[in-house]
C-alpha cells in the first residue's frame, strides 16, 4: 500500500434506494474520508427521493457509476444480487452485499469466484455480527464452546421483503450467528415452516446438529403480535442470555447459589455492553477492509455457508422433517 492509502478519500454509491438502501447511504454520507457518489435505483422515483435527501447525484444505470467509485452497497432484491454483484466486482469494485448473499449457492460460489479472481473485497450485510451484545460476547473472550443455542426473532407484519420467506428473511440472522459462535460443521436440520398471511413461510422452527454435539435451535415469525429478538447461549461455564431489543447480555454461572428463590428469580449477572449504531459498524468494518486491503468481517464465504444452511433448512421444511447433510471442506 502506498503512503497515505489510509487518508485516502473512498468513494461510495449505493445500488437500490428502498428501505434498507437509504439507510445504506444515510451511512456512507456521514463517515469521514467517504464520500457518497451516487445513489441508484431502477425506479427513478425512489433514486430521486433518497438523491435530493442527501444531495448527492441520482440515478438509475448502475454500471453508470462503476468507473467513478471504489466500493458499493447493494440493497436490491435478492434475485438481482448475483448480477449486479458480478459485474461490480469485475470493474474491480468492492461490494457489501445484503443478506440473504444471493438466491441460490450456485450465484454464491460464482460470485466467490469472481471475488477471488479480482482480488476484491467482498462482504455480506449480516448485520447482527456487529451487534453491540454480540461484540461484547466475542471481543470480550467470553464465548467458549457453546453446546447448546437456543434463539427467538419474531417480529409483526410489515408487509416488506416478501419476496422471501421467513428463513431467508430472518432466521438467517440467526443461522449466520449460530455458525460462528459454534465453528462446527452441520450434520443434520430438522425443520418445520407454514404460511400464513403470504404463500411463502411466514413462521419456521429449525434445529442444527453439529458434528462437534452442539445443537442450535432457532425460531422465527414475521406474524407475531409483538417483537422479540432474543438468544440463550449454554456453554460448560454457564448461561448468556442476549436481549437484542435492550442491548442486554446476561450470564448465569454455573453452580451459581439458588438460596432464597423460592419466587422463581434465577440470579445473573449483567455483562458490559459499549453501545454503538449497529449498521455504521458495519459500514466502517467495510470500509476499512476496501482501505486497507484486509479481509471482510463476515466474508463472501460466511455469506455463502449461512445462505446453504438456510438453503437446507427450506429443504428439509418442504420434506417434512429432517434431512441429514455434508458441509463442504473449508465450510
Amino acid at each position: 500500500m502506498q503512503q497515505g492509502e489510509n487518508d485516502r478519500i473512498l468513494r461510495a454509491a449505493v445500488i437500490g434506494s428502498g428501505y434498507l438502501g437509504r439507510f445504506h447511504a444515510l451511512k456512507y454520507r456521514a463517515l469521514p474520508q467517504v464520500a457518497l457518489v451516487a445513489v441508484v435505483d431502477q425506479a427513478l422515483e425512489r433514486a430521486q427521493l433518497v438523491g435530493q435527501e442527501l444531495g448527492v447525484p441520482f440515478l438509475t444505470d448502475y454500471t453508470a457509476v462503476l468507473p467513478q467509485v471504489d466500493l458499493v452497497s447493494i440493497a436490491t432484491p435478492t434475485e438481482s444480487h448475483c448480477a449486479i454483484a458480478e459485474r461490480c466486482l469485475q470493474a474491480g469494485v468492492a461490494v457489501l452485499l445484503e443478506k440473504p448473499m444471493t438466491a441460490t449457492v450456485q450465484e454464491a460460489d460464482r460470485l466467490l469466484a469472481v471475488a477471488r479472481q479480482h482480488g476484491v473485497v467482498l462482504q455480506v450485510g449480516h448485520l447482527k455480527r456487529f451487534h453491540p451484545v454480540v461484540q461484547a460476547l466475542q471481543q470480550g473472550g467470553l464465548l467458549q464452546a457453546p453446546r447448546y443455542i437456543e434463539s427467538t426473532r419474531l417480529a409483526p407484519y410489515k408487509g416488506r421483503s416478501l419476496d422471501l420467506d421467513v428463513v431467508l428473511d430472518l432466521m438467517i440472522h440467526d443461522v449466520n450467528l449460530a455458525l460462528a459462535f459454534v465453528q462446527s460443521s452441520v450434520v443434520r436440520v430438522d425443520a418445520f415452516g407454514m404460511p400464513l398471511l403470504t404463500d411463502k413461510s411466514d413462521v419456521a422452527h429449525a434445529r442444527l446438529h453439529f458434528a462437534n454435539g452442539a445443537v442450535a435451535q432457532i425460531n422465527a415469525s414475521r406474524v407475531a403480535p409483538e417483537s422479540v429478538r432474543q438468544m440463550k447461549i449454554y456453554q460448560d461455564d454457564g448461561l448468556f442470555t442476549i436481549d437484542f431489543a435492550r442491548n442486554q447480555l446476561t450470564l448465569l454461572r454455573r453452580g451459581s447459589a439458588v438460596d432464597g428463590l423460592a419466587n422463581g428469580a434465577v440470579p445473573g449477572e449483567v455483562v458490559p455492553v459499549t453501545l454503538h449504531d449497529t449498521l455504521e459498524a458495519q459500514t466502517r468494518a467495510f470500509c476499512q477492509a476496501v482501505r486497507v486491503g484486509g479481509a471482510a468481517v463476515v466474508s463472501g464465504e460466511e455469506g455463502r455457508r449461512a445462505l446453504q444452511v438456510v438453503t437446507w433448512i427450506r429443504q428439509a421444511i418442504a420434506a417434512g422433517g429432517s434431512l441429514a447433510v455434508t458441509e463442504r471442506a473449508g465450510d
